[in-house]
């Protein structure tokens, strides 16, 4: 697994986000933008990155993921 497939994973899976993805083949780091974290606690935020790589995960493709998520206002904000 290579972070341009976990990127294209995660934009697919969270339509009009932005994925910018980091790592060495088995772990990652990614900031993920979305507008739909708007509302929802950290914790729903990040259960719906990983349902975009469920099968990844749970295959070990993806030995380890850490996820920083902002809607486009608070990224913008930071």
């Amino acid at each position: 697994m290579d972070p341009e497939t976990i990127k294209q994973f995660i934009e697919k899976g969270l339509p009009d986000s932005l994925a910018l993805v980091d790592g060495d083949g088995r772990h990652f780091e990614a900031v993920v933008i979305c507008d739909a974290f708007a509302g929802k606690r950290l914790v729903q935020q990040h259960q719906m990155v990983y349902q975009t790589l469920a099968g990844q995960m749970h295959d070990d493709a993806v030995h380890a993921l850490s996820l920083r998520t902002f809607t486009r206002a608070a990224w913008e904000q930071r």
